[in-house]
């Protein structure tokens, strides 16, 4: 018998039982499934992250404090914080820092009218909407120095809050409530595109003082953000800002407490963390193509046994052994990568439906489907071996003697 008689066959014995079969691939659909829609997903949102991210400019660089050089124990001068004077020290030390604003924000409630929004409200000086490449204006003007200088509260909306809010309508002069303050609107972002928790949309932006001092309570800086004069010198920026801070910012060891990150740093940090992610759900995902296996096993032991007798007349007419095994174990990885291929179509069409749901670009990893279809085969192998030797080990006589 070749190779194309023995998948004729084993399709066969498959369809024979159609409802059965199909249940029992069920769980290696389920499987291949959810491991293609997770890699896709986990890849889709890693593409958008990284645009957002890349949206915000080239070069910009980004000052953190860093709270693993930190101690509580060592003293005042060990907490790792950030201080307006920090910001005014770059302006003053490194000349390539063509823009320099601290920013301090939050998570925070909005209002108008009777519509709630939940966004991120972020304070900053009005240089902010150069650094974050945020010029480009829906409606209204960015707020001034005039406005840092009395902490007013005016804000400026992102593109996600403003439909929200106002459905298209004209928001400039209106009031919205920010934590149960009245802010009015003098300005709304241009579309920008973006999405997730990278999303530059998604956001309320006013001036630091304000957020400071009215707003959030807040004496230090969450970051500082900074726009260099030129991309291909951030390098030297960055170790002049080092140079700057680390002078006064260290712990008694004489480590920095605060980091400085460019783009390019925040994309790795944004691909290490999906990655590890997508590792993550796909290796859940594949504990149910593991139970689908343990589901083809137990199929394939009640097969034999419902076709001794016909095993024991294969076997009493040549059968040899060899041909009885490769018979069972070929229906068992038929059966697996029959499932796989439907699991594959079941995954990309979830990819597909929930990326637009989460609005991130649909993403099919050729290497998770070919994977994934790989070790469905390998898991009908497996598990279909032991049924296999089994049916191959039967005596003619005892098998045809079986009621």
């Amino acid at each position: 018998m070749n190779l194309g008689d023995a998948v004729s066959t084993a399709l066969r014995a498959i369809s024979a039982n159609k409802l059965r079969s199909f249940l029992t691939m069920l769980g290696v659909v389920i499987g291949v499934g959810s491991v293609i829609a997770m890699i896709g997903i986990g890849e889709g949102t890693k593409r958008k992250s990284i645009e957002n991210i890349e949206v915000m400019g080239t070069n910009m660089l980004t000052i953190m404090p860093n709270w693993r050089r930190g101690s509580v124990a060592g003293g005042p001068n060990d907490v790792p914080t950030l201080k307006d004077e920090d910001a005014s020290d770059i302006r003053k030390n490194v000349p390539l820092a063509e823009m320099v604003t601290g920013t301090v924000g939050a998570r925070a409630n909005v209002k108008f009218r009777n519509t709630n929004y939940f966004t991120q409200v972020s304070g900053g000086q009005p240089q902010m909407a150069v650094i974050r490449n945020a010029t480009r204006m829906h409606q209204g003007t960015w707020y001034t120095m005039d406005d840092e200088a009395e902490a007013s509260r005016v804000c400026v909306l992102g593109y996600l809050p403003y439909q929200e809010l106002f459905k298209d309508e004209n928001a400039i002069g209106a009031t919205v409530r920010i934590k149960n303050q009245n802010f009015r609107v003098i300005g709304v972002v241009d579309y920008k595109g973006g999405s997730g928790n990278w999303n530059p949309d998604d956001q309320i932006y006013i001036p630091l003082a304000t957020a400071k001092t009215r707003l959030l309570g807040r004496k230090n800086l969450d970051n500082i953000i900074v726009k260099g004069a030129n991309s291909e010198l951030l390098p030297i920026t960055q170790q002049q800002i080092e140079e700057t801070l680390g002078r006064k910012r260290k712990n008694a060891s004489g480590e920095p407490l605060f980091r400085v990150m460019n783009q390019g740093e925040w994309i790795e940090q944004m691909q290490a963390q999906t990655r590890l992610l997508s590792i993550l759900l796909a290796g859940i995902a594949s504990i149910s193509l593991l139970v689908g296996g343990i589901g083809i096993m137990n199929i394939m032991l009640v097969s034999v046994t419902e076709r001794t007798r016909e095993i024991g007349l294969r076997k009493a007419i040549g059968a040899k052994r060899e041909t009885i095994l490769g018979q069972f174990l070929l229906e068992s990885v038929v059966m697996c990568t029959v499932g796989g291929m439907l699991g594959i179509a079941l995954g990309s069409a979830a990819v597909y439906l929930i990326s637009g749901l989460l609005k991130v670009p649909p993403t099919i990893n050729s290497t998770a489907v070919f994977m994934a279809f790989g070790f469905s085969a390998f898991v009908g192998l497996f598990f279909g071996l032991y049924p296999a030797i089994r049916a191959s080990s039967l005596q003619p006589i005892e098998a045809l003697r079986y009621e």
